[in-house]
């Protein structure tokens, strides 16, 4: 009940928006609403559901194998094992797959494979980077130069396309697992800190960047079109009913996919190393039931009465005599949808844990909420305008690795893996379309203009995660110690985040 009234809280504001703007200035189909009223119970169940499955099952699952893999002192089953479990994590990511059907000129199964590629390589250079003591700011500062440097080789068309497919890669599946992974390795590190906890979706995000990068290389011109698709025709509000019943199975077999491969690899790391006790393996067996139920009918609930209804709300707004309305609509919008994304709760309360509360939920949601918002504003700034890509993204990069010399290690850490987590099937189904929709109304490219939205909202909370360390940082700069008395003693937390030692005066 505590997930289910957690999941309202965060589906309902931006529902209600949407019910507002259909109902009033951009009038949709009675299906697509019919639809959308549908979806957004489904969404409020399924993520329910699928926030205690990630508690139960899906944390403990990554940071039992990475405790277990450190200890086994063994680097190339290290090596292998993680390779493994990024490429298997990702191949059936459906966040992915509802990407890659809506890129042109790319055979889906081609952009897929690579982006898989990409992850499972780069969560080796996680496990090498955590293994080794690499500062993770240097690490991410060389391969994004390395993505710089390798867009002036490929078609603008394939510089939206890549940077999308890293934000889309951390989805529901990946991120509770491959973020408890890094978490458990560092763990069993010695002199391990915070910071080093996180970092691992953040270079899971920049693989498949480079990769798709690469990709572009082979298809230079791809000459295909972008087709929008087919609304959905209801007869009766019966037909409300079967439109999602179809679509159940459908979305089962994808959760089936995504979640089997990392069922399978537990299951014989368990049987190879015995590192999780009988009680434990049940909660786990009872959290991926739950893990399951909940994608299904979230899946079902986005695509099916999501989907549609962005497209159809961009293209009107889009249409309209007042098109620039669709810059503060665009910021309200991504202020709100951001708490619907399942991933970022699960970020939030790791956060806390690792931090010890002093970096709370609270102030990440308002950290990721202001990130979304700006980031939603300048997509729809980038439509209205034709806005490069690269006029964006180059500043918004260029600031955040500026502030990561001046915030403490673990900011860079979680602004990094929370540009990941903030673009997950919200981003894709519902703000990838309502961008196309704009798009295609103002008479845009939707391969330079509408790709690209998912990009930004990846780039924006590196900035704004930063920002809220900074002000920590500062504020305690500005604490002064009191004066003591010779009898006194007097302890000060001076925060564990920042990796001190409690000091204490006589």
């Amino acid at each position: 009940m505590d997930k289910t009234k957690e999941a309202l809280s965060s589906v309902l504001p931006v529902s209600l928006i949407i019910l507002v703007l259909v109902m009033t200035v951009a009038p949709v189909s009675l299906e697509t609403c019919l639809l959308f009223l549908a979806g957004t119970v489904l969404l409020v169940v399924g993520m329910g559901l699928f926030t205690l499955g990630a508690d139960a099952a899906m944390m403990p699952m990554g940071e039992v194998m990475g405790r277990r893999l450190v200890q086994t002192g063994k680097p190339l089953i290290m090596v292998l094992t993680f390779f493994l479990v990024g490429v298997l994590v990702t191949v059936a990511e459906p966040d992915l797959t509802v990407l890659a059907t809506q890129v042109p000129g790319i055979p889906n199964a081609v952009l897929i494979w690579t982006v898989a590629l990409g992850v499972g390589l780069f969560l080796v250079v996680s496990l090498l980077r955590t293994l080794w003591k690499i500062s993770l700011r240097w690490v991410l500062l060389v391969l994004y130069g390395a993505v710089i440097v390798l867009s002036f080789f490929v078609p603008r068309e394939m510089l939206a396309v890549a940077f999308d497919s890293g934000g889309v890669t951390t989805g529901p599946i990946t991120v509770p697992f491959i973020l408890s992974l890094g978490m458990g390795l560092s763990a069993m590190r010695q002199d391990s800190r915070e910071s080093d906890s996180f970092g691992t979706v953040a270079l899971a995000s920049v693989g498949p960047v480079l990769a798709v990068l690469i990709l572009g290389l082979v298809y230079q011109n791809p000459e295909a079109q972008y087709t929008a698709p087919a609304a959905a025709a209801l007869a009766d509000s019966r037909d409300v009913l079967e439109t999602f019943l179809k679509a159940i199975p459908h979305y089962c077999g994808e959760v089936l996919l995504a979640l089997a491969p990392i069922g399978a690899m537990f299951l014989i790391f368990q049987l190879l190393t015995r590192a999780a006790k009988p009680k434990t393996l049940a909660r786990i067996g009872v959290g991926l039931v739950y893990t399951f139920l909940g994608l299904v009918i979230f899946l079902t609930g986005v695509n099916v009465g999501f989907l549609p209804a962005g497209r159809q709300l961009g293209l009107n707004l889009g249409a309209s005599a007042h098109n620039w309305v669709l810059i503060p609509l665009g910021a309200l919008l991504g202020w709100f949808i951001v708490n619907a994304e399942p991933a970022v709760h699960v970020l939030c309360v790791q956060v806390e844990d690792a931090t010890g509360g002093a970096v709370n939920r609270k102030a990440m949601g308002r950290a990721l909420s202001i990130g979304m918002a700006v980031s939603i504003a300048l997509s729809m700034s980038r439509i209205l305008l034709g806005i490069p890509l690269y006029a964006v993204i180059l500043p918004g990069y260029a600031l955040a690795f500026g502030l990561s010399f001046g915030v403490p290690d673990l900011f860079t850490g979680i602004a990094f893996d929370s540009g990941g987590v903030a673009s997950g099937p919200m981003t894709a189904t519902f703000l990838l379309p309502f961008a196309m929709g704009a798009c295609e109304a103002v008479g845009g490219s939707i391969l330079l203009d509408a790709f690209g939205v998912v990009a930004l909202v990846a780039m924006t909370p590196l900035v704004t995660i930063q920002l809220m360390g900074l002000k920590y940082q500062r504020k305690l700069q500005r604490t002064e110690l009191p004066e003591e008395g010779p009898d006194e003693i007097l302890e000060y937390d001076v925060s564990p985040y920042l990796n001190r030692e409690v000091t204490s005066h006589g």
